[in-house]
């Protein structure tokens, strides 16, 4: 794997557990201000991005490269209402969109098929990971401030429960 690659897989990984730390942030939020479901639903999206970012160590380390990690940023945010949280949840989530692809991009312009196919899974996420924030955001937005359709939505996002994702190509999942 290019040295150039490598790095940028290196940074991906930061970015995950980035995210890691903003969801646990979010759920934290959600706990305070009464909503379970919404603390539950956050809190498996930071298991999730865990997930993420320990598969492209594995992915690294199966390649022979070593990860270089870095400090991770204060994922606090000062959220009023949950509205604003899954917006700056789809905001996210659209930052990590572009980053994967930046990184798809590079391993075809490194030559690097290998990386660029393990990727895809990556890809394929993230599709799948905006469209559950903006179906959530339209709930929301139809709920309009609306306290007993926020409760029931509350107890849908209560439902969500973690599954470690299978990434073809690492650890046990090889």
């Amino acid at each position: 794997m290019k040295q150039e690659l490598s790095r940028a897989f290196s940074d991906q990984i930061n970015k995950e557990y980035f995210s890691a730390f903003l969801y646990l942030a979010m759920s934290n939020y959600f706990a305070n201000n009464g909503l379970k479901g919404a603390a539950n639903w956050t809190y498996v999206q930071y298991q999730e991005e865990l997930a993420h970012a320990q598969n492209l160590v594995h992915y690294l380390h199966t390649r022979s490269e070593s990860v270089t990690y870095a400090a991770i940023a204060d994922p606090s945010g000062a959220w009023s209402s949950p509205l604003e949280v899954f917006e700056a949840v789809l905001e996210h989530e659209q930052l990590i969109t572009e980053s994967i692809g930046n990184l798809a991009t590079l391993a075809m312009q490194t030559g690097d098929h290998a990386a660029y196919i393990f990727l895809q899974w990556y890809v394929t996420e993230q599709v799948e990971e905006e469209g559950n924030v903006n179906d959530l955001l339209d709930k929301l937005k139809l709920a309009n401030g609306n306290t007993n359709a926020l409760l029931m939505i509350d107890s849908q996002l209560a439902t969500r429960a973690f599954t470690a994702p299978v990434v073809p190509g690492v650890g046990a999942n090889a």
